[in-house]
C-alpha cells in the first residue's frame, strides 16, 4: 500500500506558474506509474499527465506545452510544473499511483486546490 500527499496548490493569476509535488510513502515508488488528475466543480476527474515507472510520459491535450511532469524515485516524489496557467486550469489536483504488478492497485491522494484568477 502507498500513501500519497500532494502539496503546492495555491491561488495564482492567469499567466502564472505553480509546481505541485506528491510525496509517496509505504511502498516501492519505482513500481508505480504516477499521474496527476484534476477535477473542476461539476466536471469529471480527468487525466492531466502521467509518467510510467519507465519514464514514458503522456499529457492531456489541454496542457501540452505548458505542464511538465517528472519524478524523482530517490525522493519518492512526482512533480507537476504548471506554466502559463489560465482560469480553465482551476481544479482540485489529485496524485495517483498505479501499481505496475498484478492486481494493479490504484491509490489516490486527497488533492490540492489550484485556483487561477483572470
Amino acid at each position: 500500500q502507498v500513501q500519497l500527499v500532494e502539496s503546492g496548490g495555491d491561488l495564482v493569476q492567469a499567466g502564472g506558474s505553480l509546481r505541485l509535488s506528491c510525496a509517496a510513502s509505504g511502498s516501492i515508488f519505482s513500481t508505480y506509474d504516477m499521474g496527476w488528475y484534476r477535477q473542476a466543480p461539476g466536471k469529471r476527474r480527468e487525466l492531466v499527465a502521467r509518467i510510467t515507472s519507465g519514464g514514458n510520459i503522456k499529457y492531456a491535450e489541454s496542457v501540452k506545452g505548458r505542464f511538465t511532469i517528472s519524478r524523482d524515485n530517490a525522493k519518492a516524489t512526482v512533480y507537476l510544473q504548471m506554466n502559463s496557467l489560465n482560469p480553465e486550469d482551476t481544479a482540485v489536483y489529485y496524485c495517483n499511483a498505479h501499481h505496475i504488478y498484478y492486481p494493479y492497485y490504484d491509490y489516490w491522494g486527497r488533492g490540492t486546490q489550484v485556483t487561477v484568477s483572470s
